[in-house]
């Protein structure tokens, strides 16, 4: 029978991770080879995949779930000790971030290679884009048409000033978004761009969900948000008054961001990690994430919820998401600079 143990999110402080560190020892039972312990800062979607996996392999998964910031000290703290097999994090700057802190190691699997597209993935290999998150124009569909809307940066021309909703700059989809921004456009450009959308004097709600909601209730007419969250609230209610539309088609692509995972450091499940992600990433898991999450899948080979698809195609951005983190400090302080909050 396949056993998914989710121990609970803990503080940050030192008591608390000494107390997580023991539970984790309890997990990572010696006489039980077949098995992987993947470390997840993502606490939806993936149990009917690892459930799949097993029922394949008939190697266990074990997880321990936890913040992202709280999972890289467990990991730093635990050093070659570290149960853990796999790291599952959402946002690309995040695994750049455990790439380059020396969390995660390099695969050699030309599966993976060929299943999730080179932009999805590290140019090392040490991580690989799971599912997609789409960093969306949303729009009422009673005040405003399509043919109104074009790109990111048309977001700061003055026809939307106090109809435009944001997320703060420390979010991170946002910080991805604008670190992107400087990879294509440079830190000058895209200054601009921000400084524009500021001048709109945006409405600044701190939850996606909230902000389409918002859009909704008239409170402002355009946003911006992962288009997911659009998707949950048209499952629940299939007259929600809000489209999502795909920017920057006849430029640089809509841009994307990911969940996704590596082989840590130090595993000592190493060929049964990379069989995890390997599977993780055929079509045959990629639909279930799809399902399940309303995300899109990274392998290209797979279909999306239906709800999602109603959408139609679009061109992403092919800048690879490695950009999120590697600009990530460049666009918080970009943000500051131009005063948006």
């Amino acid at each position: 029978m396949h056993r998914i143990r989710s121990v609970g999110r803990g503080a940050a402080a030192a008591l608390a991770l000494l107390g997580g560190l023991a539970a984790v020892g309890v997990l990572a039972s010696p006489a039980q080879t077949q098995e992987v312990v993947v470390y997840s800062a993502r606490h939806y979607g993936q149990e009917p995949a690892f459930e799949a996996f097993t029922r394949k392999t008939g190697i266990q998964i074990r997880m321990l779930n936890g913040g992202t910031g709280e999972l890289f000290e467990r990991l730093k703290a635990e050093g070659d000790r570290t149960p853990a097999d796999v790291l599952l994090t959402v946002d690309a700057g995040n695994l750049w971030n455990a790439a380059r802190s020396g969390l995660l190691q390099k695969m050699d699997s030309p599966e993976l290679q060929a299943n999730i597209p080179a932009h999805l993935r590290d140019p090392e290999m040490r991580w690989v884009g799971l599912t997609v998150r789409v960093r969306a124009i949303v729009y009422d569909t009673r005040r405003v048409k399509a043919a109104e809307l074009s790109t990111y940066e048309a977001l700061g021309d003055p026809k939307w000033k106090g109809r435009l909703c944001l997320r703060t700059s420390g979010y991170v989809y946002t910080q991805s978004l604008i670190a992107t921004m400087i990879k294509r456009h440079g830190e000058a450009r895209t200054a601009e761009i921000v400084r524009g959308w500021t001048a709109n004097q945006p409405v600044i709600i701190n939850s996606d969900t909230k902000i389409l909601e918002a859009i909704a209730a008239g409170r402002c007419d355009v946003g911006l948000t992962n288009h997911y969250y659009l998707a949950r609230l048209l499952a629940k209610d299939p007259a929600f008054p809000v489209a999502p539309f795909w920017a920057n088609q006849a430029t640089t692509g809509t841009h994307v961001n990911i969940s996704g995972a590596g082989v840590t450091a130090h595993a000592k499940h190493r060929a049964q990690a990379i069989k995890l992600l390997e599977f993780l990433s055929s079509p045959e898991a990629q639909q279930m994430f799809a399902d399940v999450s309303f995300e899109y899948p990274a392998n290209p080979q797979a279909g999306v919820n239906p709800i999602v698809a109603r959408w139609g195609r679009f061109t992403q951005d092919d800048a690879n998401v490695a950009a999120a983190g590697e600009f990530q400090a460049a666009a918080t302080r970009l943000a500051d600079r131009v005063g948006y909050k």
